[in-house]
């Protein structure tokens, strides 16, 4: 068979299956020469020659990519070495004895805050749980309230006492208890990263239990509540045998404790009751049934206030010489802004919002105890936790045009308390008079210092950095600062270098005017006027009440460590509460225990959808 040679000659193809290299190699000599006299390019010659030696490939092909064989290499290599050089290590951590880093220790304000919470232990009345932590107390109060043929009440025993004495006056417990729950409301994860969560719940429980006790709770409608147990009348030469006329330990008293209750003309008292079960209703949310039964107990006495009106201490009532409230206008709003919030009644808030409510109140006549938060005063107080509905929830028409009111309020008295002005006066060694040279300013001091670090943590969680002061604007490390150094002059950053907490540090005051603390438990009962010698004696008290905050120093930062004068060395319920408030709000700042908590006070508060503002008048001509 014959076919034409790519090259142009003749080819024979020899099909014989039998053909030998012989007859091929003759076949080849029949190639036409003319042909091969062409330069033939690399594919032909390879077909003429056939199979060459490969040059070795300078390029690696991994399918979806093709790379230097010398980068493969490298990358190969060096991940080879890097899993051995892990593997090493590893192996070396592993074997190496571990040693565990101890966490930083608790700054100053969570060391105080143990402290702080303990006086609450101290002042207990009743029967004590098994561990009340405090060796010095016992049992005490078992007959209050008991044995009043056709009372409202069937005994009182439990709350607190008031100070260095056993009378139980609810009005401040009940702020106290306000004060307490409201730091739990806002600052749970700190109390948890503390570990006093558990335990300033179980303080708030013993308040409002006492507090369920007072009236009857479970009634729609109430027509008497209890104020006070015991008294303290010592006026006129008086020496019938009672809290303040006595020098006894609690757990000794034989006399007998009156009971003083209204019935008309309690305002202030009920609707300070009503913010202490209301508030303590939200930190009990998870317990359902105990927080409805104290939302059904504020809604009654909340009712009564608003029916029976006046001031519970008027008159010839023995409570105006020590807790003497100056109004009630004030309580309203405050119980009825923890009413809305641990309901969402809008009924509430209506109530609250109106003008004429601020105004009664004094939300904008100004003077000189204007923005002094106290267990009398809670118009700041309120002010701030209604700002916290307008800048996290902005309920809009109707309610933004007094809450905005409200906002710039708060933000007066926040310029109030900054160094800048001079709304207050200041000791040589930092302490704002909040009271104005009076004596014992210390509890003053510290719910300013709480309100002040309170708002820094509002406008921090709406993303806003500061607020105005005039023309000026101030950042809200501001606040903070004026706050610590409040609590710092406390604990001991003053000009005596005294701790005016006790146990706090190593100088305190060590003649605390307390009958519970100067009295020794050595199994001997001391009467009426035999505990007058403990009272009396020069010797430092032989039991510490640890964390109780005195009353204070006097506006030239003097202090007199001497238990007669209760101007400088008594403790107070309602001042312990708001220097818990304010240790809590200040504690933790250097680790991540966050800070306010934003919405749990808004549990029960349904969305709020803006009612639509009225049209305007029709134009006349």
């Amino acid at each position: 068979m014959y076919g034409r040679d790519p090259w142009g000659g003749p080819l024979e193809i020899n099909t014989a299956d039998s053909a030998t290299d012989d007859d091929r190699s003759r076949n080849l000599n029949d190639l036409d020469r003319a042909a091969l006299s062409r330069p033939l390019d690399e594919t032909q010659q390879s077909w003429l020659l056939g199979p060459t030696e490969q040059k070795k490939k300078k390029y690696v092909d991994l399918g979806c990519i093709i790379v230097s064989r010398k980068i493969f290499v490298w990358t190969v290599g060096t991940i080879v070495a890097a899993a051995l050089l892990a593997g090493f290590i590893t192996l070396i951590v592993k074997t190496v004895p571990r040693h565990h880093h101890k966490t930083p220790p608790p700054d100053n304000y969570t060391l105080a805050l143990h402290k702080a919470l303990k006086f609450f232990n101290a002042q207990k009345s009743g029967r004590l749980p098994k561990h009340n932590n405090v060796s010095w107390r016992g049992n005490s109060g078992l007959q209050d309230g008991k044995g009043e043929t056709g009372s409202f009440y069937k005994d009182l025993v439990g709350g607190y006492y008031d100070a260095g004495d056993a009378i139980k006056f609810n009005f401040p417990m009940a702020y106290a208890m306000t004060m307490l729950s409201w730091s739990v409301i806002e600052y749970s994860a700190k109390y948890e990263a503390a570990g006093e969560l558990v335990h300033v719940k179980e303080l708030i429980k013993w308040g409002t239990d006492y507090f369920l006790k007072t009236f009857n709770s479970t009634a729609d409608s109430i027509d008497d509540l209890v104020s006070q147990v015991g008294s303290g009348n010592t006026d006129d030469g008086n020496t019938d045998p009672n809290d303040h006329y006595c020098w006894m330990r609690p757990e000794d008293m034989d006399y007998k404790r009156p009971v003083t209750t209204c019935n008309g003309g309690c305002s202030d008292l009920a609707a300070e009751m009503a913010a202490a079960l209301a508030s303590a209703s939200i930190v009990f949310k998870d317990n359902k049934e105990y927080s409805k039964k104290l939302v059904h107990g504020a809604k009654t006495v909340y009712q009564f206030g608003r029916t029976r009106r006046g001031r519970y201490s008027a008159g010839t009532a023995e409570s105006a010489k020590f807790y003497n409230s100056s109004m009630y206008w004030d309580e309203f709003i405050w119980g009825g802004a923890w009413l809305y919030y641990a309901t969402g009644n809008v009924t509430y808030l209506n109530l609250i919002t109106q003008p004429t409510m601020a105004k009664h109140a004094g939300a904008f006549w100004g003077g000189p105890y204007y923005g002094v938060f106290s267990w009398d005063n809670k118009l700041a107080g309120a002010q701030l936790l209604l700002s916290r509905l307008r800048l996290f929830l902005s309920p809009g028409y109707p309610y933004e045009e007094i809450l905005r009111t409200f906002h710039n309020q708060t933000s007066i008295v926040m310029c109030s308390y900054l160094p800048y002005f001079n709304k207050f006066n200041r000791t040589k060694g930092g302490l704002l008079e909040l009271n104005h040279g009076d004596p014992q300013p210390l509890q003053y001091s510290a719910n300013a210092a709480f309100l002040a670090t309170l708002y820094s943590d509002y406008l921090d969680a709406a993303d806003t950095p500061g607020w105005y002061c005039g023309p000026n604007f101030y950042s809200t490390n501001v606040l903070r600062d004026f706050a610590r150094s409040q609590i710092d002059y406390i604990l001991g950053k003053n000009p005596r270098k005294m701790s005016y907490l006790v146990g706090f540090g190593t100088k305190y005051p060590k003649h605390v005017h307390h009958r519970g603390a100067s009295i020794p438990k050595n199994k001997v009962k001391y009467n009426c006027k035999g505990g007058w010698k403990w009272r009396d004696s020069k010797k430092p008290n032989p039991n510490t009440i640890e964390g109780a905050m005195v009353a204070g120093p006097d506006k030239r930062d003097g202090f007199r460590d001497v238990r007669m004068n209760y101007n400088y060395t008594e403790p107070t319920l309602a001042g312990n509460a708001g220097l818990v408030a304010a240790l809590v709000a200040l504690s933790g700042e250097e680790e991540a225990t966050g800070k306010i908590d934003k919405n749990t006070i808004f549990s029960a508060v349904p969305p709020l959808f803006p009612t639509p503002p009225p049209p305007p008048a029709p134009w006349k001509p």
